[in-house]
């Protein structure tokens, strides 16, 4: 079984990625969801349904945990969540690093990791001079 994928972020930044990553790819897998915090929220509350949905999302080979930004509540939460069991945090989620798990979820979670952040860090480019040289190439994606 693949390893489960939510994303714990702020407001509806996981399902907006989610919803980008549909529709790049077609379909998601089944174990893969998002959950999103607000500013008014108690992340007690939060890390409650957030554990109730990793019980789910766990068919034993692990839950990898992305989240948005280092230091925020929707990752102190998923931290605390990471404590049990075999599950891992990256925080820092963009585009390229979910599509990157998504395309490869059939990994071990520790390799799901190091795609992730590869994936994420490959990701990001300093486009002025990136997209310069791909349309001088002529390449478009």
């Amino acid at each position: 079984m693949p390893v489960g994928l939510i994303l714990i972020t702020h407001q509806n930044l996981g399902e907006t990625l989610l919803q980008t990553a549909r529709s790049m790819l077609g379909e998601l897998p089944d174990a893969c969801e998002a959950l999103a915090m607000s500013q008014t929220e108690d992340p007690d509350v939060i890390e409650t349904k957030a554990r109730r949905r990793l019980e789910f999302l766990d068919s034993g080979d692990g839950v990898l945990i992305l989240t948005d930004m280092f230091g925020s509540t929707p990752a102190n939460v998923a931290g605390r969540l990471a404590k049990d069991r075999q599950r891992r945090v990256i925080a820092g989620v963009n585009l390229p690093m979910l599509v990157r798990v998504l395309n490869y979820r059939d990994l071990s979670l520790t390799e799901l990791v190091n795609k992730a952040l590869s994936g994420g860090h490959d990701g990001i480019l300093l486009c002025d001079q990136e997209c310069s040289d791909a349309a001088a190439r002529g390449s478009h994606r």
